[in-house]
């Protein structure tokens, strides 16, 4: 596949309920290997992934697309088409990328119970048994165990194509990358090198258009001083070599007029204010093109307040099916309202299961619980975005300056007809905040947020007074906030039975 590419030819991107593009003159060419696309929420990097694979047509411009090109997007609601193909195959190539991603043969059947990473991971087995020329593929790492991610880079290491990788996981980008896109609206730049490589160029290409427009500043302020001290002395050599106001008999004085006049010497300060004039404007063209990137403050409060309660819930022993002939068990379950409690285990053990009948045994009113599930569907995500959009213009302000302080721009969001999951869990996120939370509960919290996202809710979270149930696979994220470990592991004896272990 080495002959093959993937070029971008001046595309920009609109879409329909927004004011401006989302990608804009953008010329790229993309060429077997990984390309990272990385950039913060909502700035287009799924909509490259689409223009890339077909799912959607420019505006202007051109993309030449190979004739087989396959699409693996955030979401993992639907099972893929070619899921049953691939299990039913018998082929040596079926056998190995189930074998390498853990897929197994019951999984059609039960899509429903499966956890997201399995799910992932069926979605990238199915991609990568296809063999496309193309492959887009969209935060493959959310939701994935350790364990789960090792599978997936590995397999996805192997591909041969034109590879894609839209994501916020630094280790990812820097295995597979050989080139990463910058998309920082209205420009995306290509850089060599994985992520953490162009990251020091960008940082070191800002700081030299920093330097440079700081200078071209300094020159263009210092020529506009000195044009205005050219201008007054144009203007008073006019007024000196005017005959104005001479009487007629002062002969002497009119005379040393008349041979300024002849030897040039009356126009030299007006000559040399218009040399300074065009100096000037040359240089206001050149401080206008040294584009600079704009900065926002960013940072967000979490206003959660201690329950006065005894305890924020209390659950007797028991067990919960998962699926099948699986179940999670799990000992008398209770938190107190200043716990900070870390929920981990591998795929598939019950750790969204358990969030969801904790949820039912609250002693609390949800008005003061602020969950963030670990997926939301995209009928569920068009729903928050019209409630977003109904809010009264002051909880919608206060919505607004929030997601702002997480890194999105909020005209971009508020025109979005598919806001991407990042966004949406900014959305709920700062609506949970306006509510002064007794409990913060968050089903895999760093899924789908930008790097800057994930760090401005870790510095809100440390200082937040309130209780936090997080279930992550970030050990960073957890061990800088949380006291307390409750994990699920599979019984040795027993195969698909899970057990939660209080650490």
């Amino acid at each position: 596949m080495t002959d093959l590419s993937l070029p971008f030819q001046d595309i920009s991107f609109t879409y329909d309920r927004a004011t401006q593009p989302i990608i804009r003159n953008l010329s790229v060419h993309f060429t077997p290997g990984w390309t990272g696309i990385v950039g913060a929420n909502g700035v287009g990097k799924s909509t490259i992934l689409k223009l890339a694979t077909g799912d959607l047509e420019p505006i202007q411009g051109r993309v030449i697309i190979p004739e087989f090109t396959i699409y693996c997007q955030q979401r993992t609601d639907n099972a893929p088409a070619q899921l049953v193909d691939l299990i039913s195959s018998m082929d040596g190539e079926a056998f190995g990328i189930k074998g390498q991603l853990g897929v197994e043969d019951d999984w059609v059947e039960r899509w429903t119970t499966l956890s997201h990473g399995e799910r992932k991971r069926a979605q990238i087995a199915v991609a990568m048994w296809r063999k496309p020329q193309v492959l887009a593929v969209d935060e493959p790492t959310n939701h994935l165990d350790a364990k789960a991610q090792d599978l997936l880079f590995d397999a996805l290491a192997t591909f041969r194509g034109v590879g894609l990788l839209v994501s916020h996981d630094r280790k990812l980008l820097d295995g597979l990358c050989h080139q990463c896109l910058f998309v920082e609206p209205p420009e995306a730049i290509l850089r060599p090198g994985n992520y953490s490589h162009g990251l020091r160029q960008a940082a070191g290409d800002e700081m030299t258009a920093q330097r440079q427009r700081t200078r071209t500043k300094q020159d263009f302020l210092r020529l506009k001083r000195e044009a205005v001290k050219r201008r007054d002395a144009a203007s008073q050599a006019q007024r000196n070599r005017s005959k104005r106001g001479l009487a007629s008999k002062d002969h002497d004085a009119r005379g040393k007029i008349d041979l300024a006049r002849v030897t040039g010497k009356d126009g030299s300060a007006g000559k040399q204010f218009n040399q300074l004039a065009g100096r000037l404007s040359q240089t206001r063209v050149k401080l206008d093109s040294i584009k600079v990137k704009k900065t926002y403050k960013m940072g967000i409060w979490m206003s959660g307040a201690k329950s006065k309660r005894n305890s924020l819930f209390n659950l007797p022993a028991g067990s919960l099916a998962l699926g099948a002939d699986q179940r999670l068990h799990f000992p008398d379950l209770s938190m107190k309202p200043d716990d900070r409690i870390a929920l981990t285990g591998l795929n598939g053990s019950g750790k969204s299961t358990l969030i969801d009948h904790i949820m039912q045994s609250l002693n609390l009113e949800m008005n003061h619980v602020t969950y963030i599930p670990q997926e939301i569907d995209i009928h569920a995500s068009q729903d928050v975005m019209a409630q977003a959009r109904d809010l009264p213009n002051e909880k919608l302000g206060q919505m607004m300056t929030v997601v702002s302080c997480l890194g999105s721009r909020p005209h971009r969001l508020l025109e979005s007809v598919e806001p991407s999951p990042g966004e949406i869990r900014k959305i709920l996120l700062a609506t949970g905040i306006a509510n002064v939370p007794h409990l913060i509960i968050m089903d895999e919290p760093t899924n789908h947020l930008d790097l800057p996202s994930i760090e401005c809710l870790e510095q809100a979270l440390v200082d937040c007074p309130c209780g936090l149930l997080l279930v992550s696979h970030d050990r960073r994220f957890l061990d800088a906030l949380t006291d307390k470990r409750w994990h699920l592991s599979e019984d040795s004896g027993m195969k698909g039975q899970y057990n939660l272990e209080l650490q």
